[in-house]
């Protein structure tokens, strides 16, 4: 679907650059990368530098950047554009494990304003700076997220629980993504990446199972997770919604 936007608007001007936050790097998210093909930069980010440099705290996630390499929309939640009329709806195999259907329920819950985000973005790929909804310096300044000192530890923690994860460190890893988590409570990406290198659930789709293991949720180290968490404060909430 990105793809399809990307081909429809970069004869105008525009490019999309896609960011993958996957501490695991080629083991993580490659795959899908590799599998959709795309035809516009595609990067991995292993320590979620995207998310330190420019406060992405869930996916998907969007910064808009002009021609002279100015922000003009900070980072900001971005729905994914819609599938193509005639695309058949997604039916759930019979045999998927009933974690899987919860998440999938609540996932149809979460706010999406796809409609007026592609909209806007359509709007400043044609008009460029005269757009309404490209912002002003000092709005996009007013619109980011500040940081506090307990937030830039935070990060610094994320940071280090990354690269021990990296080097095969992984339970001295869990122990700075909890300090991360607490530090930093309103990113979706911290929480998600940790959850995801537990593997609780089996098969392909492991690293989206993001909760403690049914056989055993002791085991699991965390004080929250995906289905959980999203429960907790309501799946409409889970993205901030967007604003013209």
């Amino acid at each position: 679907m990105w793809q399809a936007l990307r081909n429809e608007l970069h004869p105008k001007g525009f490019e999309l650059v896609t960011v993958g936050l996957d501490t695991q790097g080629d083991a993580g998210c490659r795959a899908f990368i590799e599998a959709a093909k795309p035809q516009h930069p595609s990067l991995i980010d292993r320590h979620h530098a995207l998310a330190n440099l420019f406060g992405v705290t869930n996916i998907p996630m969007s910064i808009w950047i002009d021609e002279n390499g100015m922000i003009v929309r900070p980072a900001e939640t971005a729905p994914a554009p819609p599938p193509p009329a005639g695309t058949p709806p997604r039916v759930l195999p019979p045999d998927l494990p009933q974690r899987y259907v919860e998440i999938m329920v609540e996932a149809a819950k979460i706010r999406k304003d796809t409609q007026a985000y592609h909209s806007a973005l359509r709007d400043w790929v044609e008009k460029g700076a005269a757009s309404r909804f490209a912002l002003s310096p000092d709005e996009v300044v007013a619109r980011s997220r500040p940081r506090d000192d307990a937030k830039a530890l935070g990060h610094a923690h994320f940071e280090l629980a990354s690269q021990l994860e990296i080097e095969g460190h992984h339970e001295a890893a869990i122990e700075h993504f909890r300090e991360a988590h607490r530090l930093v409570p309103d990113s979706w990406t911290f929480r998600r990446q940790a959850w995801s290198l537990e593997k609780a659930g089996d098969g392909p789709l492991a690293r989206f199972w993001q909760g403690p293991s049914a056989d055993a949720p002791e085991a699991w180290p965390y004080e929250g997770d995906w289905l959980k968490d999203v429960r907790q404060i309501g799946a409409e909430n889970y993205n901030e919604p967007w604003r013209p």
